[in-house]
C-alpha cells in the first residue's frame, strides 16, 4: 500500500513598491476591504493593512492570488489577528 504524503508548500508572499505609486502584492487570500485610504488584504502570511491616498485596485486575480493597488502608498502594516479567516473576506460575503 503507498501512503500518501501532504506535503505542506511554504508560505510564500512578495511585495514590489514602485516608486510610492503601484505596490504589487502576491499571496492574497482575499480583500476584506478598500477604500481610497485604506485596503485589508488577507495573505498567506497574514492581514495587510495598506494606508494612502487615492488608492485603488488595478488588478485582483485570486486564482493566480495577486492583487496590484496604485494610488499614493503611505504605509504596509501586518497586523496580529486573523479575523477575516473565521467569517470571510469582503468578496466572499459579497458573493454568497
Amino acid at each position: 500500500m503507498i501512503e500518501e504524503k501532504k506535503v505542506s508548500r511554504p508560505k510564500v508572499q512578495n511585495l514590489i513598491l514602485e516608486n510610492r505609486e503601484k505596490l504589487s502584492i502576491s499571496g492574497v487570500i482575499d480583500v476584506d476591504s478598500f477604500n481610497d485610504e485604506c485596503v485589508v488584504v488577507d495573505t498567506e502570511l497574514g492581514v495587510l493593512i495598506v494606508k494612502g491616498e487615492d488608492l485603488r485596485i488595478s488588478k485582483l486575480n485570486l486564482d493566480s492570488s495577486e492583487l496590484n493597488i496604485e494610488g499614493e502608498i503611505i504605509s504596509c502594516e501586518y497586523t496580529e489577528t486573523d479575523s477575516s479567516r473565521k467569517g470571510g473576506g469582503f468578496f466572499s460575503k459579497l458573493f454568497r
